[in-house]
């Protein structure tokens, strides 16, 4: 299947945004990679912020795509909770693995910019969401405050161990949060 101009905008500009960070990856430079004239690239987004929405939302699409069916692999009970972070291997060990391009680019924009940083809250929200009806169809008999506590925990154990392999350019944050996080499962029966 032959893939869109505007598919092929946001594919390209992705692959520079998660690469060299949205603020050193320039306009003229996504036009000459995608190899389209700029009337073409405005005729489909009006700014580059408008692209960088674009690229968030399709990242975020991937993931939830991706992760959803990672843990659904698995067998039911602990073992789709630890496959949250089990997720995570795969990724780290990826060629261009970058850390997660939501805290990249919120790092770059300026703090005012409420529509990049709802879209960025949006996409989070619904990892979150995921990790939560995870959790509580895979520990029913858990009272709701407990669901809701173990799947923070486990969100922040996702996050802080993304966050920590680019930072350490290692894997041994993820093996640590699957530890905890197993650890955890054991305590909470």
């Amino acid at each position: 299947m032959k893939q869109s101009t505007r598919d092929h905008i946001i594919h390209t500009a992705s692959e520079l945004f998660y690469e060299k960070g949205y603020n050193l990856t320039g306009i003229n430079e996504i036009i000459a990679e995608s190899g389209i004239a700029k009337a073409t690239l405005y005729s489909h987004f009006r700014s580059k912020e408008e692209l960088l929405l674009a690229y968030l939302e399709v990242r975020d699409q991937e993931l939830m795509t991706n992760i959803v069916a990672f843990c659904e692999s698995k067998p039911k009970g602990d073992s789709r909770m630890i496959a949250v972070l089990e997720f995570l291997i795969p990724f780290f060990n990826r060629e261009d693995f970058n850390g997660c391009w939501c805290l990249r680019s919120m790092a770059e924009i300026p703090r005012e910019n409420e529509k990049v940083r709802k879209k960025i809250r949006d996409g989070k929200q619904k990892l979150q969401a995921f990790i939560q009806k995870l959790v509580k169809d895979n520990k029913p008999a858990m009272a709701p405050e407990q669901h809701t506590q173990l799947s923070q925990q486990l969100y922040l154990l996702y996050e802080g161990a993304v966050g920590e392999s680019h930072l350490q350019d290692a894997a041994w944050p993820i093996e640590t949060a699957i530890g905890l996080l197993k650890v955890k499962l054991v305590q909470a029966g």
